[in-house]
């Protein structure tokens, strides 16, 4: 099996993942090591599937047609200028031997030969992954809602339902089915979501005259008493109280027991067809971690130290999504998964590496939560912020505010507010574009290779 390591004497970094705590500490390196990354002391390495990192808390923005979807991604190759990217998949790490194995990107096909990457201190941020359950129908049906990818694919999903019910006026069997959307799970990603995509679908029903905006069906299930856990029970009733108010129905302490043909059944005995089913209930660390020689917890994730160091073991470093980092602000056993802590977590995991690098001592990361917001749709919104709570339109504004400040690069900073600037100009653009998932379909057809049309 071939190994890939660059050439020369450079103390070899790899980072595993280019998200946020990925990019962030590939972005502190840079300007912490530019002299030593200039003479080739130094080499960082970033490894992850695609060549940019996603904005997620502005995924729900993009699905509903606010932001166009290439603005809530930063390329790597344009932000980490002084690192090495390599877009593939680590199928395997070996902490013993200092090296991973590496699947590269576009070679699903079996016989591709995988090779090894050796490296001297290692940065693992792979994050994590949906977290799913053996449901009847789920796997066969269900959206997820963790990448630009699905944010498209629900945007263009959604609107393609309403012109299944738009074309179907006799049949009401059909129209309901289309009309009726069931998302999974209450916390930030799910609640934005539906909060969005309604509020698009109920501007879009001015272009569909046989749809009543009080014919659509919006549901959501929690299986926990609140939702949007993040922002306090208060505003969490509150805003389940906004949701209600719009028609959409909140059903809190309640299961999804099967989906089964598009047929929901729920545990608290409602049963009903829906033509589309997001699921957003929670994650779970890479499991990747688990092929590893790496100590985990019993979540599956890396034990990590407050210095951002992984238990036990020298030179490797972990945060964010897949790592239990210990919280010595005493709000909490471990800091919570969200970007507000990865964002920083992935600061000081850079300058604890310079801190290795140059023999000095590192730093703990200590980080009190400052607070949450959550966008309910265009102007209204929800926040607790250092206890201060807000709602409507104060809380929308504060929740773009803060998220257009933490978005990387001001070239995309500057692309968000024009679109921002634009929307308040003119109306979304309410277009299905349900092709792009068969964009081979019509020369497949003028070929003779396809007979359904």
């Amino acid at each position: 099996m071939a190994s890939d390591r660059t050439a020369g004497s450079a103390k070899q970094i790899l980072i595993i993942g280019g998200g946020y705590v990925g990019m962030y500490t590939a972005l502190r390196l840079q300007k912490k090591l530019r002299g030593e990354l200039r003479r080739g002391e130094v080499a960082v390495t970033v490894i992850d599937p695609q060549s940019y990192m996603t904005y997620q808390p502005f995924l729900p923005e993009a699905a509903a047609g606010n932001l166009e979807p290439r603005h809530v991604v930063a390329p790597l190759r344009k932000v980490l200028k002084r690192c090495r990217v390599v877009n593939g998949y680590v199928t395997r790490i070996d902490h013993a031997a200092k090296r991973v194995r590496l699947r590269p990107a576009g070679t699903k096909t079996a016989g591709v030969p995988e090779r090894d990457v050796d490296y001297d201190m290692l940065v693992v941020a792979l994050g994590s992954i949906s977290r799913t359950l053996p449901i009847p129908g789920l796997a066969e049906c269900g959206i997820g809602f963790k990448t630009v990818e699905e944010a498209i694919f629900l945007r263009n999903h959604v609107l393609h339902q309403l012109d299944i019910a738009a074309s179907n006026a006799g049949d009401e069997e059909i129209r309901k089915r289309a009309l009726t959307f069931v998302f999974v799970g209450a916390g930030f990603a799910g609640v934005e979501a539906m909060a969005e995509l309604e509020d698009m679908s109920r501007d879009a029903c001015k272009w569909y005259p046989t749809i009543d905006p009080g014919e659509m069906r919006w549901v959501m299930v929690e299986a926990t008493d609140r939702i949007l856990p993040e922002v306090g029970p208060e505003m969490g009733q509150r805003s389940a109280e906004a949701l209600r108010r719009r028609g959409i129905e909140v059903k809190m302490e309640t299961l999804l027991k099967s989906a089964e043909k598009r047929h929901i059944v729920l545990s608290d005995g409602d049963e009903f067809d829906a033509g589309t089913l997001v699921w957003t209930a929670g994650v779970k660390p890479h499991p990747v971690l688990g092929d590893s020689d790496l100590p985990l917890d019993d979540k599956g994730r890396l034990k990590a130290t407050a210095e951002l160091t992984v238990e036990g073991l020298e030179h490797v470093y972990s945060a964010g999504d897949n790592a239990a980092v210990p919280d010595l602000t005493d709000t909490g056993d471990f800091t919570a998964p969200n970007a507000q802590h990865a964002v920083r977590q992935a600061r000081r995991l850079g300058d604890n590496i310079v801190a290795d690098l140059h023999g000095k001592p590192r730093k703990q990361y200590v980080h009190a939560y400052v607070g949450s917001v959550a966008s309910l749709g265009l102007h209204k919104g929800v926040a607790n912020v250092y206890g201060i709570k807000l709602r409507g339109f104060p809380a929308w504004f504060m929740h773009r505010t803060y998220h257009l400040s933490r978005m990387p690069t001001v070239n995309r900073k500057f692309r968000i507010t024009m679109d921002w600037t634009l929307a308040s100009f003119f109306r979304r653009e309410i277009v299905s574009l349900g092709e792009l998932e068969s964009p081979r379909f019509e020369f497949e057809l003028a070929a003779g290779r396809r007979e359904d049309v």
